[in-house]
């Protein structure tokens, strides 16, 4: 089938931008793009303005109030619009035209997916059967704004909760809830935490953290379903244990799911676009239609989904000079090296950890760790030929910078540099 041709239009000629996503990624790249002159529309599910999802935690916690993670919305003016609570359900390319679920027709001259990530809900006994495939009453998704407002309302203090999945969106749920005064039971398949990110002597710092908070972590530990409890007339079920693959049931009132996010694909592929697991985007972020565009967690480069918020607002500033820069002159997306931050405050023992690249040696690596029981500190680099190839920190963070720095720019390490300098505050020494 052919393809339409990208759109020539320029800035100047008032371009019709559509942007499907009202999160992170699409709002800056929405705000860009109207600065330079194109006629933009934003469509997004979410009824509000974006927000930083990377804070969502601290709101669950109550460190900070739903207004302070809000971003700023788009300009108020004639070219611009947001269309909020509106799903995009179809994409007609050869009209050019996304077509809504309130019944109108977007047409665009250059259409960006933005359309984000959703969370696994993973095959459990009792999870679905409700009406419209609703989830049980006290069974939360954590991924959106609308998702921690409800767990906020639902942990009281003493409510029995368990956290399903012991990753950093897991880890960071089951401490807020904590933090809120529930009784906290985390379940890990793995036999660590945050087992993609960290090693095991990292994990266990971890854990302990969240076991000084009253989090009762149990690792290797497979969940097999959710107990309901009978509905009334006219009511839901409500969730009132999660059962585990040895039969042992933990009380529970409130589950949070926490077992990793899909990209949303589902547009990009009824539209006949090539998706893998994401959307496949090119080095100019432009899927298997020139005329369209995806950033985010939906966009696949390379083979690889990022998930992060970094990346995201990364492709969204790089797809802004690529729509909006000098013929000739296309910049070129050649991947985002993301380190994994995760900050633990408390009330008298905080705890930050970082971790970044490959944390598990190669043979013929060198590895070198510092550790400190007594305060908390933890610190590993891995290097590979003379260059830093990954690390972690627990603690004290005060090398990160130079330790990212390092890492991103993936020059050779300076001649002569002892190797635990890599793990003092700056690099080198210097």
């Amino acid at each position: 089938m052919s393809q339409p041709a990208a759109a020539a239009a320029g800035p100047a000629e008032g371009r019709r931008a559509v942007i499907v996503g009202g999160g992170m990624a699409g709002t800056r790249l929405a705000r860009q793009l109207a600065a330079a002159g194109d006629r933009v529309t934003l469509v997004g599910e979410e009824p509000h303005a974006a927000y930083n999802r990377v804070l969502l935690a601290d709101v669950l916690a109550g460190r900070y109030a739903p207004d302070v993670i809000r971003l700023p919305d788009l300009p108020a003016a004639p070219a611009v619009r947001a269309l909020r609570g509106v799903r995009a359900v179809g994409v007609d390319r050869a009209a050019r035209r996304v077509r809504c679920d309130d019944g109108r027709a977007v047409p665009y001259d250059v259409l960006v997916l933005a359309t984000g990530a959703a969370p696994v809900l993973p095959p459990l006994r009792g999870l679905s059967g409700g009406a419209g495939g609703a989830l049980p009453a006290g069974v939360h998704a954590f991924r959106t704004l609308a998702d921690c407002l409800a767990l906020a309302e639902a942990a009281t203090a003493g409510t029995a909760a368990v956290v399903v999945g012991g990753g950093l969106l897991g880890v960071s749920a089951a401490r807020a809830l904590a933090l809120r005064g529930a009784r906290v039971v985390l379940a890990q398949q793995g036999e660590r935490l945050m087992e993609r990110h960290l090693d095991p002597a990292a994990a266990g710092l971890l854990r302990g953290h969240l076991e000084e908070l009253g989090v009762e972590v149990h690792t290797g530990c497979r969940v097999r379903g959710v107990r309901t409890s009978p509905p009334p007339p006219g009511a839901v079920r409500a969730v009132t244990g999660v059962e585990l693959a040895d039969g042992y049931v933990l009380d529970a009132r409130l589950v949070v799911l926490a077992c990793g996010v899909r990209p949303r694909a589902g547009l990009a592929r009824d539209a006949g676009l090539g998706v893998a697991e994401g959307v496949v985007v090119d080095d100019e972020l432009r899927t298997t239609d020139p005329a369209v565009h995806a950033i985010g967690d939906c966009a696949e480069h390379a083979g690889v989904l990022y998930g992060l918020a970094a990346p995201a607002l990364e492709q969204a500033d790089l797809l802004a000079r690529i729509l909006t820069g000098p013929a000739g002159h296309t910049p070129r997306y050649t991947g985002t090296r993301a380190l994994t931050r995760l900050t633990l405050p408390a009330a008298d023992r905080p705890l930050d950890l970082a971790a970044f690249g490959e944390t598990e040696p190669a043979p013929g690596d060198d590895v070198v760790h510092l550790a400190d029981a007594t305060r908390r500190v933890y610190r590993k680099v891995v290097v590979r030929a003379d260059r830093l190839v990954g690390g972690i920190l627990v603690g004290d963070l005060g090398p990160v910078g130079a330790l990212a720095r390092a890492w991103e720019g993936g020059a050779p390490l300076p001649a002569g540099t002892p190797l635990h300098h890599l793990l003092t505050d700056h690099l080198g020494g210097s």
